[in-house]
């Protein structure tokens, strides 16, 4: 096993005015599940690609625990890479794709069997190891990816999207059975997706990416409850962070015909800010006497819950038009109905602020 290091790696593409991936400094511990995740285009693919070498590093480095695998070939890496669209033989058998890495290293016939049958028994594949991929689900066919690269031993697993072929069930299925395979096994795992409720499900540490650069690494619950700035707060989490901004006022920022009460230090912190950003989740809300004023137009109801959906009360025609829609989840058999108008309330300890200014949180 080992750890991984982005030290200050960038990546320009030919053409390009702009870095796709720009001084990424990341450490990846040993056997540690991390997750890259973040909107299209935000690099996360590319970091996967350099580690891989698939792409070239421009500049900084790349080490693979204390070796420097910047300018090394894919071959001499000891990584093995799991695509999104699995890149199965179609001619060869299940027992032959997960062999055919060791075959091109001419480990002998018996330890390949050996490997394969024990990587089909961890993956519930031994029914299925004489049949053609043409034969196997979409779910059969990335697990058979995957045993092609456990079979390997190699010190990284490198993921790229491999869940995003499958249904909705399929996948929340997969999802759990390969988090707790990597726990089995123990290996180093980088795993890239655009899926934020992927990533808080399955890493150990969760990356978040936009527009090639870094913008925080921490534990999903960390990132869900301590957010560093707007983009953070905006991505992680489903339904999202409601995001609105209000007139600063005295003691607390106005929003609607509601002033939230904020902190004088907070406040202070922002001087010179005539307006913020405040962050609440949906489940902090509370319907109440007093609060911020929702104007419902839609109410989801799932069953244990419901979504109210809305623009903030209190507003003229002309601010209606741009008003931005918040979301709260209340108990289902307690939710209003649209068209009503509800106060809502949030915990002092659940009200983010953020500075319009610097987009970070000054909370």
């Amino acid at each position: 096993m080992a750890t991984v290091s982005y030290r200050d790696a960038s990546r320009v593409y030919p053409g390009s005015d702009r870095a796709a991936v720009n001084k990424l400094n990341l450490e990846i511990e040993d056997g540690e599940f991390m997750v890259l995740v973040g909107p299209s285009g935000c690099g996360k693919s590319t970091s996967l690609r350099m580690l891989a070498g698939l792409e070239e590093v421009n500049s900084g480095a790349i080490y693979i625990g204390d070796r420097d695998v910047t300018d090394l070939p894919p071959k001499d890496r000891d990584i093995a890479m799991v695509f999104q669209n699995y890149a199965l033989y179609p001619h060869m058998t299940v027992a032959d794709n997960m062999g055919f890495a060791l075959k091109m290293q001419n480990v002998p016939k018996e330890e390949r069997q050996k490997r394969v049958k024990e990587a089909a028994h961890l993956l519930g594949l031994e029914d299925f190891l004489a049949r053609k991929p043409k034969a196997l689900s979409g779910g059969q066919r990335q697990r058979v990816a995957m045993g092609r690269a456990i079979v390997r031993n190699p010190q990284v697993f490198l993921m790229d999207e491999p869940l995003s072929n499958l249904d909705a069930k399929l996948r929340v299925q997969t999802r759990t059975q390969i988090a707790a395979l990597q726990q089995r096994l123990g290996v180093t795992t980088v795993y890239v997706t655009h899926d934020q409720v992927e990533a808080m499900t399955m890493g150990d540490r969760v990356a978040v990416m936009k527009d090639g650069l870094l913008q925080q690494v921490d534990s999903p619950l960390a990132l869900y409850d301590t957010p560093k700035n707007l983009f953070v707060a905006g991505f992680i989490g489903s339904p999202a962070m409601n995001l609105i901004s209000g007139k600063r006022v005295e003691d607390g920022v106005q929003v609607g015909d509601y002033v939230v009460r904020i902190p004088r230090e907070t406040l202070a912190k922002a001087e010179g800010e005539d307006t913020l950003t405040i962050g609440i989740r949906p489940e902090a809300f509370n319907v109440a006497d007093e609060g911020i004023g929702l104007d419902i137009a839609v109410v989801e109801e799932l069953g244990a819950d419901s979504y109210l959906y809305g623009t903030l009360a209190g507003l003229s025609d002309d601010e209606i038009v741009d008003a931005q829609q918040f979301v709260a989840r209340v108990g289902a058999r307690t939710a209003p109905e649209k068209g009503n108008v509800v106060r809502l309330s949030a915990p002092a300890d659940q009200v983010h602020v953020f500075s319009n200014k610097t987009e970070e949180r000054i909370s």
